[in-house]
């Protein structure tokens, strides 16, 4: 593969945004970046909380102290409306970057 073929492939890759679903149990795919985070936020503004208090995140790429940032708002609007959400499925990085923030406990990271 050459130069202008990697660039075109990455160039393909930064088209590819978060995708937020709302429902019974919240998902969230992509990536979840200080570039994103703004589009998650606004997906979920007007989306009830999920029924099953279940985020599910298995499926969200690369992340930075943005998707954290998301994440603690959910929890504190949860927390406003007396519910507890659970995050599951949590990348390793996601994690990492919880635990270095020290706020894995306020997230309540599930398996």
């Amino acid at each position: 593969m050459n130069a202008q073929n990697v660039a075109a492939a990455c160039d393909a890759c930064d088209e590819t945004g978060p995708l937020f679903t709302a429902g019974a149990r919240w998902t969230v795919t992509g990536p979840v970046t200080v570039d994103s985070a703004a589009e998650v936020m606004e997906a979920s503004q007007d989306a009830p909380l999920p029924e099953s208090d279940v985020v599910a995140l298995g499926s969200v790429g690369a992340v930075d102290s943005a998707a954290v940032a998301v994440l603690l708002s959910w929890r504190k609007r949860a927390a406003a409306e007396g519910r507890k959400l659970t995050f599951v499925d949590v990348p390793a990085s996601l994690r990492a970057l919880a635990e270095l923030y020290g706020v894995e406990d306020l997230l309540q990271v599930g398996q």
